[in-house]
């Protein structure tokens, strides 16, 4: 009998873990680095062991660190959630090896699936549809050029040891081979050590659908329906939901069987998901086979109505698995969308910093996963993913519904997320017609108004004045003298010069010719009660400092109140003082001082959550500072370049917006 579980993980999955541990008896054992000292999955553990800095390869990723703790705490089975060491057979070897239950497949499962290349030709083999492509023995740049012409255009370029993006590329035609050739070895080479490609013809418009297995010791395989994953961004899901409303029950049949046989051929144990990719006449073709638990469990969990963690704990005790294959059953239907610390506004870049409120929003069928809360800060070392928000109905659309509404409810302040962007999603009409490939995003969401910097509309501000306007001396909105004052908001775009005006309970913002007009009900504890056009409201609201962070119609809104300040230029764009975009690390400084630049111009590139960021020039002009050079550490909001206007660019310094 198993009693102590060591968690190899961070975040979300490593509190979910806990979560069914707990309840299974076991005691717990979380492991944390410099930067984890404090969350939620150190807290949820009943005990935790800290193993080295922030960067995860000098902590998640030190096999040694998290053996040394288990050894220390008694720990009897490791699981190491998704990411990290959860597919590194290394790990899964050293183990067993220590004497600790590794609660994942074999080692020998993990290595073949692994590789690209190996695990296809492996499904070849076990007669399990494959795209057509050549799977090379770390091919040549030539051998690959050639195998192209046999194959045709367009293809995809892949790491053989490759995931989440990294390493691939579409290519259309043959002049742009070469170099995407080179591109994907040098990705792959620094995100997996390992540079081997192979290439498959591209599957145009696909859908992206994945099986569910499970396999025990005891010879039996089983497939608990399929996700949808078709959604995505940079081959990186967006939104995954079960069951898909493309496949049908005949289409889920021959997938699942031949999930199992894929399964079946690796002589897997535990849980695994076999991916494949579907044309639109439903012909699928093996993509690959991720040994751990994925990212979008909760949908499958919610509609079977199994703990697949449960699961996994009782196939690495020797167990057989819970059910059959036929008394598995699906029932309703399960979204999931990933709430990222990111602004969709502005290329998705990540975003670091304090998180001074999350409030994730509750209700029938809502599922909420996450890893992080109120006061915590979004580190710039790891994936900047918030929580996972799931919602199940009795249909699609009950399921859409709850999950749109769960997104404008949660209460998010301090930094940008991407809530407002998979919301406008969820809701898209194309996805809900069942309709969305993995060329959705580009298609048919291109220009959507959650993917563009928006001035804040006039009834935003309007709100923003009758909150920083209370006085909360005097009794309530219906006893304030009448006044009229000036405001100064800004956004880190512009500043705005408002004229308030007060009397009783009526609040009138002026901006030039424009005025809005509200009643105002009650201000406090972090809700605003407004009358607008006879219609009551809320919305809400987190004041910090001069800061003030509003949410309402499911969009936020971030403003200083610079009313008593003098103009702060540093905050206009084209202000010349280029600041770090987010916590991270310096991977280089492209221009030299004294050299000209135009806006737009890239002058550092910042890595940070294991991406490059290119932080640009805000306007045209002379070097004439830097401040920073590669290898160096920065936060946010850190001076990195200043850049002088020359006489001739007089005309871009920045100024006030005309009011």
């Amino acid at each position: 009998m198993l009693k102590k579980l060591l968690v190899a993980n961070r975040g979300e999955i490593a509190v979910r873990v806990i979560r069914t541990a707990r309840a299974l008896g076991y005691r717990t054992v979380a492991v944390y680095s410099d930067a984890d000292a404090q969350s939620l999955h150190v807290k949820a553990a009943d005990e935790a062991v800290h193993i080295g800095p922030a960067p995860v390869a000098a902590s998640y990723l030190r096999a040694d660190a998290i053996l040394e703790a288990a050894r220390k705490t008694g720990a009897d089975c490791v699981h190491p959630g998704y990411g990290f060491l959860s597919e590194n057979a290394d790990f899964a070897n050293a183990c067993t090896d220590a004497g600790l239950v590794f609660v994942g497949p074999p080692a020998a499962a993990i290595e073949l699936m692994g590789s690209k290349r190996r695990s296809k030709i492996a499904m070849q083999a076990a007669g399990v549809p494959v795209v057509p492509g050549f799977e090379g023995d770390n091919a040549s740049d030539e051998e690959l050029i050639a195998a192209a012409r046999d194959i045709g255009y367009p293809l995809m370029i892949k790491a053989s040891a490759g995931g989440g993006g990294r390493g691939m590329r579409l290519v259309h035609e043959e002049s742009e081979l070469a170099d995407n050739i080179a591109r994907a070895r040098s990705e792959a080479k620094q995100a997996f050590g390992d540079d081997e490609l192979i290439l498959e013809k591209a599957v145009i418009e696909p859908r992206h659908i994945e099986i569910q297995v499970f396999a025990d010791d005891h010879g039996n395989a089983v497939y608990l329906g399929e996700r949808d994953c078709s959604i995505q961004r940079r081959h990186q899901k967006v939104v995954e939901e079960a069951p898909s409303p493309f496949v049908t029950p005949e289409l889920r049949e021959a997938m699942g069987k031949a999930a199992v046989q894929a399964a079946l051929a690796c002589q897997y144990r535990g849980a695994g998901t076999v991916e494949f990719l579907v044309d639109r006449e439903r012909n699928f073709y093996f993509l690959e086979m991720n040994t751990r638990l994925q990212v979008e469990h909760p949908v499958t969990e919610l509609v079977t109505g199994q703990d697949l963690v449960a699961w996994q704990l009782a196939v690495a005790e020797g167990a057989p698995l819970p059910l059959s294959q036929d008394q598995i059953t699906l029932n309703g239907h399960a979204i999931e969308v990933r709430l990222y610390a990111e602004d969709p506004a502005n290329q998705f870049t990540p975003q670091t910093g304090h998180l001074s409120l999350f409030e994730p929003a509750r209700g029938e069928g809502i599922r909420v996963d996450s890893g992080i809360g109120s006061g915590d800060t979004v580190p710039p070392h790891y994936d900047p993913m918030l929580a996972k928000v799931i919602a199940w109905g009795q249909d699609r659309d009950q399921a859409r519904r709850r999950l749109v509404r769960a997104l404008e409810d949660t209460r998010v302040f301090g930094v940008t997320t991407n809530r407002y962007f998979l919301s406008r999603l969820i809701d898209h009409d194309v996805f809900g017609a069942g309709e969305a490939t993995t060329a959705f995003l580009t298609q048919h969401f291109a220009d959507d108004p959650s993917l563009n910097t928006a001035e804040p509309s006039l009834k935003q501000l309007a709100l923003a004045a009758a909150i920083l306007s209370d006085n909360p001396d005097q009794q309530g909105w219906s006893n304030a003298l009448a006044t009229v004052t000036p405001m100064r908001l800004a956004t880190d775009d512009a500043h705005y010069e408002l004229l308030v005006r007060r009397q009783q309970d009526q609040l009138t913002v002026t901006l030039g010719d424009d005025q809005y007009q509200l009643s105002i009900l009650t201000v406090a504890n972090g809700e605003l009660g407004y009358i607008d056009n006879g219609v009551r409201q809320r919305c809400q609201y987190q004041r910090s400092g001069d800061h003030l962070y509003l949410q309402a119609f499911g969009q936020s809104a971030r403003f200083r109140d610079r009313t008593h300040q003098p103009p702060d230029v540093d905050a206009l764009s084209g202000s010349g003082r280029i600041l770090a975009t987010m916590d991270g690390a310096i991977v280089d400084v492209p221009v030299t001082e004294g050299q000209t630049v135009r806006q737009g111009d890239v002058v550092v590139i910042l890595e940070a959550m294991k991406m490059e960021h290119p932080v640009k020039a805000d306007r045209d002009g002379q070097v004439t500072g830097i401040h920073t050079r590669q290898g160096d550490q920065v936060r946010r909001q850190q001076l990195l370049v200043e850049i002088t206007p020359t006489d001739s660019d007089d005309t871009h310094a920045s100024k006030e917006p005309e009011q």
